[in-house]
């Protein structure tokens, strides 16, 4: 488990760099965003560094992170950079735990949820803003322009795939995900459901076609992070298991 752990936290160090800029902070690396549209990225642990952070070096980031504006978060694996934790929180930040799950087996594939499409988009597809929304009104928020127009930009690129699931009858987008591939391993993310439309299915349905579209890519290591232990269990359906700990800190 230790190499898949490696591998991941390759992965969290290369993500973000394919639209923000690195500042090195001794053992923490803050990425930041290029552009005013650009996603508010966070803090997490320099790739490979031995060290561990102490609370001045928290401090300095989020310093460095309230003059550029920026949300004062960091994201790391708890049991790859164990220390870390007791320095966030003695810098005053909240830290909230969520399951990091890996697909342990070969994909186990999800009920055809009934009456709904789910399909991949391109950038040019007429949908794809309502694709982008659905995620967004799962947790009670309203994508901008600029957000859609990220998508695309990364699925022109090569860097991310949209899946969704559109109603047959309205043709609206109840459901959509995305999994962004780096060489042989993806992260699944983003993955929700329109309030009025949950409990169907569609997230999981969602996400299985996003595995798939992983898979042809090449990709080996697939891997979520799910939000709490309802999450961690619809996602145990589809083969995947909790391998450690993400944690998330802000104010």
């Amino acid at each position: 488990m230790a190499r898949v752990l490696k591998r991941i936290e390759t992965y969290y160090d290369t993500v973000p760099r394919s639209s923000a800029r690195a500042e090195e902070f001794g053992p923490l690396t803050l990425f930041v965003r290029e552009g005013a549209d650009g996603w508010p990225f966070y803090a997490r642990p320099a790739l490979g560094h031995g060290g561990g952070a102490t609370v001045e070096d928290v401090e300095r980031v989020r310093t460095r992170q309230r003059e550029l504006g920026m949300p004062e978060a960091f994201e790391w694996v708890a049991e790859t950079t164990p220390g870390l934790r007791a320095a966030v929180e003695a810098s005053g930040l909240v830290v909230h735990e969520h399951p990091l799950m890996v697909l342990s087996t070969a994909p186990r594939p999800a009920p055809a949820p009934a009456g709904a499409l789910v399909r991949t988009l391109d950038a040019t597809d007429p949908r794809l803003a309502d694709a982008v929304a659905a995620p967004y009104a799962a947790f009670g928020a309203t994508p901008t322009p600029a957000d859609t127009a990220r998508v695309a930009a990364r699925i022109t690129a090569g860097l991310t795939v949209l899946a969704a699931a559109f109603d047959t009858e309205t043709g609206e987008a109840l459901a959509g995900g995305q999994v962004q591939p780096v060489g042989d391993v993806a992260e699944v993310v983003g993955v929700g459901t329109r309030p009025g439309a949950r409990r169907r299915g569609l997230g999981l349905a969602v996400t299985a076609t996003l595995v798939a579209e992983a898979r042809a890519l090449g990709v080996d290591l697939v891997f979520l992070t799910a939000s709490d232990a309802t999450v961690e269990r619809l996602y145990a359906r589809l083969g995947f298991r909790t391998v450690a700990t993400a944690l998330i800190a802000e104010p």
